[in-house]
């Protein structure tokens, strides 16, 4: 399946077998999970071209670490993370790519260089550009739940009903991007987990994410978060693998129309037992 095809298909789930899967491709030193793994050009390519091999839909791209407590980058050093990757495997491949910032200029030199879809995980909030950019450019749009950045966003996990709160945050989110000219149809919604949120809070929205299909699409992203190690006591890491494949079960009960994980291949097994069984209990 072509980058443009599965395109079609993420704006049109309902025609398509969802979710799919977007593996995750951080070109940082300092992400919690994968951080320095893929910061050379020639890894960072082989390992998107090996997500392609294993199913990935897309690749999700990222310069800047937003793990909690993360510092920011300049939009200079994210730039030189994230496009030259960018363009090296579009010269390669039609897959669908998108890049995880929350910085305009970055987006613009990522979708000039062969980007798909902008995935933005302060969802609208951190650069009044991006809107414009977005519309003007006409791509999906992953609008993702935080309250604060990196730095501060776990002071502000409080909530009255996380779910309730959180979607009440996207609808207002979502609707800046409507109103600044976004296809709605172009907008997915996720409520970002580990982000803002305590171990009960995403548990809490993992267990009711249905309720987000109430905006429309949405992502779940909690492979190996921090949740999974106080559950099973695991490292981030890969030890988190089997950890995670719960929270996609979840998500696809839920009706998510894209799982963000860091194992793609296991992620992708996973999905096609689970589906299996689902039909034989139609």
């Amino acid at each position: 399946m072509s980058g443009r095809t599965v395109l079609d298909s993420v704006l049109n789930p309902q025609s398509s077998v969802v979710p799919l899967v977007m593996g995750i491709l951080n070109i940082t030193p300092d992400s919690f999970s994968d951080g320095g793994v893929h910061f050379e050009l020639s890894k960072a390519v082989h390992a998107a071209m090996q997500m392609e091999e294993d199913g990935a839909a897309i690749v999700d791209i990222g310069g800047e670490s937003t793990r909690p407590g993360a510092e920011p980058v300049s939009l200079q050093q994210e730039i030189d993370r994230v496009v030259p990757v960018i363009a090296q495997i579009r010269r390669r491949s039609d897959l669908a790519l998108s890049v995880d910032t929350r910085n305009a200029a970055v987006a613009r030199e990522a979708l000039d260089a062969g980007a798909d879809i902008i995935n933005d995980v302060s969802g609208l909030n951190h650069d009044p550009e991006m809107v414009r950019l977005a519309a003007w450019k006409g791509v999906p749009v992953i609008v993702m739940h935080m309250r604060g950045d990196p730095r501060t966003m776990q002071q502000y996990a409080l909530y009255g009903d996380v779910v309730a709160d959180v979607i009440g945050e996207l609808r207002v989110s979502r609707g800046r991007g409507v109103e600044g000219g976004i296809d709605e149809k172009k907008i997915f919604v996720d409520p970002g987990i580990g982000f803002a949120k305590t171990f009960e809070h995403n548990l809490e929205i993992l267990a009711r994410c249905a309720e987000l299909r109430a905006l429309g699409p949405f992502v779940i992203g909690a492979s190996r978060k921090a949740f999974i190690g106080e559950l099973t006591g695991r490292d981030a890491g890969p030890q988190r693998m089997v950890g995670s494949l719960a929270a996609v079960a979840a998500a696809m009960r839920g009706g998510a129309s894209i799982v963000r994980v860091h194992d793609v291949r296991e992620t992708i097994d996973f999905m096609k037992v689970m589906r299996a069984i689902g039909e034989r209990r139609r």
